[in-house]
């Protein structure tokens, strides 16, 4: 059975079971901040669960993508190495909200795996919990009692805590759980060994392939479990070990979901599958990571340093050094895989067909720079190797590798044992231990239970029409880290402050107590569903009634930056093409930035386009049209724009300023004339093919120039005040070259002057011509002198030291015989000597530089450097 059948199979089954058939939620999660990304079927539902929104369809199921790269069973180094693990998956998932229970997930799920997928039920094995007495938790008999209507008494299994009853996180929804096991061996292993005992055990063909998720229970900070008002259903099936039993296969990559993929990195790389372990892991390894790579720069997260960006950077760059190191390939080839992906899963996620492009272009050039880092690091690690005495090279050089170059500590390590030397792991992983120790210590946040003052399930967001209100706390909690201290986060009835989303940033502003004394509101984030408001303190009774007021001037100053940057939207797809879409954005009071797809600099000109078409729908003054909370078909029959990546519910708020409209939930001007003025001030590439504007607005754009103007006052003062200060400064410009030339001319005259008299000062030492002195010659006449000495003095060992502008410059040139024959170094005479004059520096062997601060050490260091010869 096709893949693309058993996916389709799955949803027909669910929807004639009455649920609703949903789209798959974004892989990237932009507006949550307990998450990355989307990790299980559960997570875009997760609202529903803790009961922070009422579900509009009770019954519901989809095929939602996933991305886990931490956690049991998937740290992202083992991915590759076995056949049924891997990072972006897809969870086929069946979900009831307070409808039904137990008896019919049960039943619906043995229909579907024996009755339609026509799975042996003799192949399989089913789970349920055993009961946790720590936790005062009874033993499943429903569930128990339920399935032995259907499989006999010898294939259901106890189990314990860790593996059957599921928890959300460390708070939150959770209950027990019963999974559906499937044997896939061999008749003569199964007479052999019996699958039960193999159940949980890692198994590569005894695997879990379905679980069944009784949510009954709320897990409190203290640990303690409370009953949810509602029960729900969470189900969740792995959609690749499902293909792998129905196509009766022993891999998940053996499927039809992988082997297109296998298939052409085979033909780019010139390697087979199935002939040699290391390549088939290499091969593995490339198939699953470019899944997960493209899914994520689909859904709008470019490979970046930190944060989500940092992930999906780090799952790239593993199957490129992968590549390179197995599969012999030095060149970029990943990227051509987007073509076979597209193909193969554009007509369920329509994303991967409609940003190919951006997808190919960003994983080129990231496989561009990741093997010019590889090169990088090849001659590093060849200096640490030179560097090192004996055969066992220091654990804390290679983590300085890793960490500062980003050199896969598994390459330096395969190197080493090519070259017959081995690598101090122990103190690598000390080093690497005390890292992460640092950065767990800092992101650790402390999160109390929420203490209830009033069941308001739905807070009201008034911030569209007013900036004040009379507000009850209906909930709050105190939340530490490290980085924050303490603070609180408050839930209101009702709230005029906007929470950081959609790129803007929250609001900020003040809760009035007793005695005119106010509670700054530092900052206000959406989480499941909730608006909360961060403060450093609490009020001394919280169940009075408040007045909060957001910060006007802030808001005011964010909703022009946003207007503008709907603006600058419509004007890039007018002068630059229809291609351009919005790939993120950040919206501040100070400024703001866009990121679009394009795929070369703007011109001077293109980018005065830009500022202009905006600024004439500025001085239009065309007025805010806000269309709310209506159907997102009537919205996109508007003309509203979509954009990749983002989740967007039945109903939604358009925002249109004349023929510019968009889907957007932020805060705007009323009147495009409020935003005054618009200025770019920077326009660059962020990756291949995506670009990124800066600008500003409103008071900021009036600084900016007023900033402009005092420095061109400046500078025509500076200029006598001509009437002309470019052609005074062009005038100026062409001189110094003039003079810089002249300059350089007699550096080289004076340095073939000194030839002669160097040449005699030469000394030679156990045959080496050893020569340092002091000059007072410029970094590139001292380089010319040097190479003019090396070819007219053998065997030289060359040490100049030179001062300008208040700092120290040390030049040594070695023969390229004596590097040879001598094992001499001028990069570590260098480094070492650099010392001295309180600097550093490197280079070649045969040359290499260092500076600086200290002058003084010159002298110094010219007379230490004969210890290198005698």
């Amino acid at each position: 059975m096709k893949s693309q059948l058993v996916r389709q199979q799955f949803l027909d089954f669910f929807a004639s079971k009455k649920h609703a058939i949903v789209p798959s939620s974004p892989m990237v999660l932009k507006n949550d901040p307990t998450l990355m990304f989307t990790n299980a079927g559960m997570v875009p539902f997760k609202e529903y669960f803790l009961g922070q929104k009422t579900a509009a369809e009770k019954r519901v199921a989809d095929t939602q993508k996933c991305l886990r790269v931490s956690g049991k069973h998937n740290d992202l180094e083992e991915v590759g190495k076995d056949t049924y693990h891997h990072t972006m998956f897809e969870m086929l998932g069946n979900w009831s909200f307070g409808d039904y229970f137990k008896k019919e997930a049960i039943a619906w799920a043995w229909e579907l795996l024996v009755d339609v997928y026509k799975i042996d039920k003799d192949c399989l094995y089913v789970t349920v919990f055993e009961g946790a007495e720590d936790e005062g938790l009874e033993y499943d008999h429903e569930a128990y009692d339920l399935w032995k209507k259907y499989i006999g008494d010898d294939r259901i299994i106890n189990g314990n805590k860790k593996d059957n009853f599921w928890e959300m996180g460390a708070q939150g929804p959770c209950g027990p759980c019963s999974e559906i096991h499937v044997d896939i061996r061999s008749a003569e292993e199964k007479a052999k060994v019996s699958g039960k005992s193999l159940v949980n055990n890692d198994h590569p063909q005894v695997v879990e392939i379905w679980n069944l998720v009784f949510m009954e229970f709320n897990r409190k900070a203290d640990g303690s479990l409370e009953k949810l008002p509602a029960k729900h259903v969470d189900t969740g099936m792995g959609f690749e070990r499902l293909c792998m039993v129905l196509q009766k296969k022993q891999s998940n990559y053996d499927t039809d979901v992988f082997t297109p993929l296998i298939r052409e990195i085979e033909a780019i790389t010139n390697n087979e599958y199935g002939i040699n372990e290391e390549t088939d892991i290499a091969i593995r390894v490339v198939a699953d990571h470019v899944r997960a790579v493209a899914f994520a720069i689909a859904d709008g997260q470019l490979p970046s340093n930190t944060g989500a960006g940092y992930v999906i950077r780090r799952i790239l760059r593993r199957a490129i050094r992968y590549g390179f190191t197995f599969l012999n390939t030095k060149e970029p080839f990943i990227y051509k895989l987007a073509t076979t992906l597209s193909h193969q899963m554009g007509d369920y996620f329509p994303e991967m067909k409609s940003q190919k492009q951006l997808v190919t272009n960003v994983i080129k050039e990231e496989e561009n720079s990741f093997l010019r880092t590889l090169d990088q690091g090849l001659v590093l690690l060849d200096g640490i190797i030179k560097n090192t005495k004996g055969k066992e090279v220091s654990g804390k050089k290679a983590f300085e590798l890793f960490d500062t170059f980003g050199f896969p500590i598994d390459l330096t390590a395969l190197i080493l044992s090519e070259k017959g030397m081995t690598l101090n792991e122990t103190a690598f992983k000390e080093a690497l231990e005390k890292q992460k120790t640092r950065s767990r210590a800092a992101a650790v946040v402390e999160t109390d239970d929420w203490v209830i003052l009033y069941d308001d399930a739905e807070e009201e967001f008034i911030g569209y029409d007013t900036l004040e209100a009379n507000v009850k706390i209906t909930r709050y909690r105190k939340v530490s880290s490290k980085k924050e201290g303490d603070l609180y986060q408050l839930v209101f009835n009702m709230t005029p402050f906007y929470p950081e989303g959609g790129g803007q940033v929250g609001d900020k502003g003040y809760l009035e107590v007793s005695n005119g004394n106010v509670i700054y509101i530092v900052d206000t984030k959406k989480e499941n569903n909730l608006i909360i408001h961060f403060a450093k303190s609490l009020p001394k009774d919280p169940s009075q009634t408040f007045k909060v007021v957001v910060d006007e001037k802030q808001r005011f100053r964010t909703a022009c930056n946003h207007s503008a940057s709907h603006l600058l939207h419509q004007a890039l797809r007018e002068i630059l093409g229809t291609h351009v879409e919005q790939k993120g954005s950040a919206v501040h009071s100070k400024s703001l930035r866009f990121d679009f797809s394009h795929f070369a600099k703007l011109t001077a000109d293109e980018l005065s386009a830009v500022e202009d078409f905006v600024n004439a729908r500025i001085d239009y003054k065309l007025k805010l049209e806000e269309y709310r909370n209506i159907p997102i078909e009537t919205a996109l029959k508007k003309g509203a724009m979509a954009l990749f990546g983002e989740k967007y519910g039945d109903t939604v708020r358009a925002i249109q300023f004349g023929k510019s409209v968009e889907l957007c939930g932020g805060t705007h001007v009323q009147n495009t004339g409020d935003i005054w003025h618009f200025k770019i001030v920077s326009e660059g590439a962020i990756a291949a093919g995506v670009r990124r504007i800066e600008a500003i607005t409103g008071d900021a754009a009036k600084e900016f120039f007023l900033e402009n103007s005092q420095s061109f006052s400046e500078v025509r003062e500076v200029l006598k005040n001509t009437k002309n200060p470019v052609k005074a400064i062009t005038d100026l410009q062409e001189e110094n070259t003039a003079l810089k030339k002249q300059v350089e001319a007699l550096q080289k005259d004076k340095a073939k002057n000194l030839t002669g008299d160097l040449i005699a000062l030469a000394e030679s030492i156990n045959g080496v011509n050893y020569l340092a002195v002091k000059l007072d010659l410029d970094q590139n006449s001292i380089k010319d002198l040097a190479f003019d000495l090396g070819n007219k003095i053998e065997n030289l060992f060359l040490l100049v030291g030179t001062e300008a502008d208040g700092k120290a410059f040390l030049t040594c040139y070695i023969d390229k015989n004596l590097v040879d024959e001598k094992q001499l170094d001028a990069g570590k005479v260098v480094r070492e000597l650099g010392k001295l004059i309180q600097g550093g520096g490197g280079g070649q062997a045969y040359f290499a530089t260092a500076g600086g601060k200290k002058p003084e050490g010159i002298e110094e260091a010219l007379k230490e450097g004969k210890k290198y010869v005698v």
